[in-house]
């Protein structure tokens, strides 16, 4: 009887203290905007088994991925043996053995995964100090953090296992625990009820505490990531899109995030969730080449901002020196902000969903439409774009020089004319697709080449497609990602008026910049469009027997994904396959490939910005392709060829760049 009331006080107390801090910490996200994360109900719950539960993400890395996988599916698995053990606090030997044969199978389980936590906690220990991995080099209180919830974890392992042993040496043990036993049969003698009292209680103490620290504990993880997941846009918006600004709307008197009342409370949640693993800045670019950017430190900081502020802004303090400390800039500089390429690595590593790019477009877009705060270039870029209509200096007219020299060209070989110019048409309904050209395709004398290429793979295909000229305007990319979203804004509006005045529907581009706009942020504004990348479309052009590629390419190549074209669009096999068709031969991957592959250093407006810490990304990059021994790195981005022709320059390298419209022309 008493032990039945000193447990109840223990667990009630532990309960209302833990439910208070829950509360608490839940306030603190509704001081962030707002925003439907409840939509498309099936399909969060199907992320959330594929990826908080089954940790898909996770074994992206095996070795830390089965570690954390073991811990994780060992916590579900002896949530059993913790409800018992709360149970029998009231019920004397309370015990779920009323389930028969089933029960064996649950106590063999437990006795498994029992043994397996302890081991992983142990090895999980030791690379703490011993051939410690990089990300995970962190400063000594991350560090202190992650030992003691490791080792209350293998507390919860020894005091669970010891009080099997006893009950088995008490006679008192029920289904099936074969290491247990062996356990029991080390300990030996006739067991004891003060030895197994002792475990018993020790065991749910520290149950609770461990309960009761995580809200305090950058592992608070273990709670916020199956809710960060459920709640992710993961499959349900256009992957890496950025929501739009209304401008109309003269309530809104802060662009951007200057602090976290301006970000969503799902970005403050995102904050909470950060395991601080350290795979997204292993993953970054930025980070890699010596820059300040560090992706882990950006969510951290808005965590710590949150529980900075949360407390005073909650309960209506005013006057407090904290409340004056914004985010950007007193806990996340602006120099970090600029560093980043937008390339999503973050993301796409991030084991529970956490969205980087976001939070930091948000903020550079305070830092450029409300503080006028940004690098010199970043200024020039702007004022090209009001003058220009393009990032380049160049004027709209200028656009229209390609198209004049591919006529030419043409003529001269005696072949029929496919291109038809739009303004002369009056309407896309007489062509088989729009070829949107963009600013580096028009203006760029290196990509100029490519634009023909392509151009000239359709014309031999018998394709009909209409071009825009001057008419096209850049599509916004760079203007949004560099913060910039009413810049951006103009630009859309301008453009999906040309598509629906000329009712365009199909377009293709060999810009992954301009495919992700046009694809997936357009139709936020009114644009709807089927949008292919130029390798989609001659790889259809193959398929349909439209072209062959009759003549072979001698040499070996290796292949850059573009950020823009794989991990934000998932476009990976196309241009592999075009390269073997022509080829004969398999590519030879670099290291850092597919949704692994390394940056180019030129998205997020990066292209025309110096770098003057670290590293050259690009030059970290084109190391990586010299290395593979291949003649040629093929490339299906403007961006992408132009950062890996400076770096080939720079390393003097012989090794060719070339674009995947190049090369299948030339075999043509």
């Amino acid at each position: 009887m008493i032990k039945s009331i000193l447990f109840a006080l223990l667990l009630i107390s532990a309960a209302g203290f833990f439910l208070n801090s829950i509360i608490r910490v839940i306030s603190y996200l509704k001081l962030g905007k707002p925003e439907n994360r409840l939509n498309n109900i099936p399909q969060r719950i199907l992320n959330t088994l594929k990826i908080a539960i089954l940790q898909s993400k996770l074994l992206r890395q095996r070795y830390a991925g089965f570690l954390h996988l073991i811990i994780f599916w060992g916590f579900l698995v002896l949530s059993l043996v913790i409800l018992e053990s709360f149970l029998e606090g009231f019920i004397p030997n309370f015990s779920f053995r009323f389930l028969g044969k089933f029960y064996s199978v649950i106590t063999l389980t437990q006795d498994l995964f029992g043994v397996l936590v302890f081991f992983t906690v142990l090895i999980s220990l030791i690379r703490r100090y011993v051939g410690t991995p990089k990300r995970l080099q962190v400063d000594s209180h991350s560090k202190n953090d992650a030992v003691f919830i490791l080792s209350l974890i293998m507390l919860v392992m020894v005091t669970m296992l010891g009080g099997n042993a006893e009950r088995i040496l008490l006679g008192n043990s029920h289904g099936f625990r074969p290491l247990s036993n062996i356990i029991a049969s080390v300990i030996g003698g006739a067991g004891s009820q003060g030895a197994y009292e002792f475990f018993w209680w020790a065991h749910n103490i520290v149950v609770l505490f461990f309960l009761n620290y995580l809200p305090f504990s950058k592992h608070f993880h273990v709670l916020s990531s199956v809710p960060n997941t459920f709640l992710s846009n993961y499959n349900i918006d256009k992957k890496n899109t950025l929501k739009p600004i209304n401008f109309e709307d003269e309530s809104i008197q802060q662009y951007g995030a200057k602090d976290i009342e301006d970000l969503t409370w799902k970005q403050l949640l995102d904050g909470y969730t950060c395991t601080e693993c350290g795979r997204c800045t292993e993953a970054c670019p930025a980070n890699t080449t010596g820059k300040l950017l560090n992706p882990k430190k950006i969510i951290t900081q808005i965590r710590r901002r949150t529980m900075d502020k949360g407390p005073l802004a909650v309960n209506g303090v005013t006057g407090h020196d904290a409340l004056e400390r914004p985010l950007v800039h007193d806990y996340i500089s602006q120099e970090e902000l600029w560093a980043c390429t937008t390339c999503a690595a973050c993301v796409e590593e991030c084991p529970v969903m956490i969205d980087h790019v976001t939070s930091i477009v948000d903020m550079r877009r305070n830092l450029a439409m409300m503080e006028s705060s940004f690098p010199a270039e970043v200024g020039t870029v702007f004022r090209n774009l009001e003058n220009n209509e393009s990032p380049w200096a160049f004027g709209p007219e200028q656009r229209n020089e390609w198209i004049e020299e591919f006529i030419e060209e043409t003529n001269k070989e005696g072949k029929d004319l496919n291109l038809k110019k739009l303004s002369n048409e009056g309407t896309a309904d007489n062509v088989d697709v729009v070829f949107w050209v963009g600013c580096a395709g028009a203006f760029d004398q290196r990509y100029r080449n490519v634009t023909k290429s392509f151009a000239k793979i359709m014309n031999s295909a018998g394709i009909k497609f209409g071009v825009l000229g001057s008419e096209e305007k850049c599509n916004g990319d760079t203007a949004r990602r560099l913060g910039n979203e009413f810049l951006a804004q103009q630009f859309i509006m301008q453009n999906v008026e040309t598509f629906n005045r000329y009712n365009i529907r199909k377009v293709v581009t060999a810009c992954p910049h301009c495919l992700h706009s046009l694809k997936n942020e357009y139709g936020k504004f009114g644009a709807e469009l089927e949008v292919m990348h130029h390798s989609q479309y001659i790889s259809k052009l193959i398929s349909e027997g439209k072209i062959k590629t009759e003549k072979k390419t001698e040499g070996k190549f290796t292949y850059h994904d573009s950020c823009y074209l794989g991990r934000y669009n998932n476009v990976y096999e196309e241009p592999r396959k075009l390269i073997s068709s022509v080829t004969g031969l398999d590519i030879i991957e670099m290291g850092r490939s597919k949704d692994k592959g390394f940056c180019c250093g030129a998205g997020g407006g990066r292209m025309f910005m110096e770098e003057t810490e670290g590293k050259r990304v690009n030059i970290e990059r084109t190391e990586e392709a010299i290395k593979t021994g291949a003649e040629t790195v093929a490339t299906a981005c403007p961006f992408c060829m132009t950062m890996l022709s400076d770096g080939m320059k720079a390393k003097e390298s012989e090794m060719k760049v070339r674009d995947i419209a190049e090369i299948i022309a030339g075999s043509l």
